[in-house]
């Protein structure tokens, strides 16, 4: 009965025990920012996405220590799961003056 117990509660608690993905900060929503990456809720991921808005695709991930509330030990900590793949048929950089779908910038 002990092993079967065990079972059960390896069951239930697997996908809260598991870790994050990879997550492209590229392309990556801010649902799935603040849900994968340690660290990043609903506000440093939607900050996440108003950068990228504004200044373009990531070019490495360091650059999100640009973003205010994002210092380098979030970085450090989510370093092995971010990617930086570019959303599908976007250069980098190319993007920087085309305008987005507005994004409510966090704290307003």
């Amino acid at each position: 009965m002990k092993f079967y117990s065990k079972m059960l509660l390896l069951t239930l608690l697997g996908p809260l025990l598991s870790t994050a993905g990879p997550v492209n900060i590229n392309a990556a929503d801010a649902l799935t920012l603040a849900r994968e990456l340690k660290g990043i809720g609903p506000a440093r991921a939607n900050a996440i996405i108003v950068y990228r808005q504004q200044h373009g695709p990531f070019r490495s991930v360091d650059e999100l220590a640009l973003i205010k509330g994002i210092g380098k030990s979030v970085i450090e900590r989510n370093r092995a799961d971010l990617r930086l793949s570019n959303a599908p048929g976007v250069p980098p950089r190319a993007n920087a003056n085309v305008p987005l779908p507005a994004v409510r910038p966090p704290g307003r």
